[in-house]
């Protein structure tokens, strides 16, 4: 009797072991390999490129939404994504506009026409948030500005441009010329100007900087009084301190200058940066 003992423990275990030998190797909740790349993740779009920019990547999901990607240089190696091919994008969060910073861009179906045929264009919408996002990618942007000075009164307007971000995704250089006009003094100054562009937004979109940096203001005040005339010309070298908002392309700007008295003591201008 004891001799079958263990025969008998051996056949009632046999199944058990069995059972674990299938578990291992065959798991009934095994993800697929799709779905093993994207565990975890829930910023992996797959889907066809509708379209594509230097810094932009505008991905068609099979849900038919449409997902816009920034991507940094070498993200995507030239020539092997390009519209109408099928990709997985690993991206970060949807920021406030939608927009989403690409990580890494695969491609899954190369030259898969059939998959890709019959995929509609992007709405307006979309295109106009990828020419956005495009243009403010360029590390550089010129324009100009209009506006007022106080004490003494001018009307002031001058070009401007906008280099950077440089050190900071938010430091900006922005070299620029005034030229004002008055009753009583003209002016012209060369201001080489930085600003720091903060990352939040208020009243749609707009977004705040402050800024500084020297200016060099050369200054012609004259006066009349019958047959008297009286002129004077001066340099002033001054430190202006400024603070304003941005919204796309354009901007509100309030600025003073220190050391400087002949300048405008107070100016405001309205300016478009192309």
């Amino acid at each position: 009797m004891r001799a079958h003992i263990p025969l008998i423990l051996c056949v009632l275990c046999a199944p058990f072991q069995i059972a674990t030998i299938q578990a291992q190797q065959d798991p009934p909740d095994a993800p697929s390999a799709k779905s093993a790349q994207t565990q975890g993740n829930d910023h992996v779009i797959e889907g066809t490129v509708i379209s594509m920019t230097q810094h932009t990547l505008v991905v068609q999901s099979d849900d038919h939404q449409y997902h816009l990607f920034t991507y940094a240089a070498g993200t995507v190696h030239k020539g092997t994504v390009k519209p109408g091919i099928r990709v997985r994008v690993n991206g970060g969060a949807p920021d406030a506009d939608g927009t989403q910073v690409a990580e890494s861009i695969a491609v899954i179906l190369p030259g898969g026409e059939a998959a890709n045929s019959g995929a509609a264009p992007p709405p307006p919408q979309v295109n106009n948030v990828s020419k956005q996002i495009e243009s403010e990618a360029r590390r550089w942007h010129v324009g100009g500005k209009i506006g007022t000075g106080l004490s003494p009164e001018l009307f002031m307007f001058g070009p401007q441009a906008q280099f950077g971000p440089f050190f900071s995704p938010h430091l900006l250089f922005r070299p620029n010329v005034e030229f004002g006009f008055g009753e009583l003094t003209d002016m012209y100054a060369i201001n080489a100007e930085a600003a720091y562009r903060f990352n939040t937004t208020f009243h749609g979109k707009w977004s705040p900087y402050f800024g500084m940096g020297p200016s060099f203001n050369f200054i012609s005040q004259s006066a009349s009084s019958g047959n008297v005339s009286f002129s004077n010309f001066n340099y002033k070298t001054g430190f202006n301190i400024l603070a304003g908002a941005q919204k796309n392309k354009m901007f509100v700007e309030m600025k003073t200058a220190l050391w400087s008295a002949q300048a405008p003591v107070f100016r405001l201008f309205v300016g478009y940066n192309f």
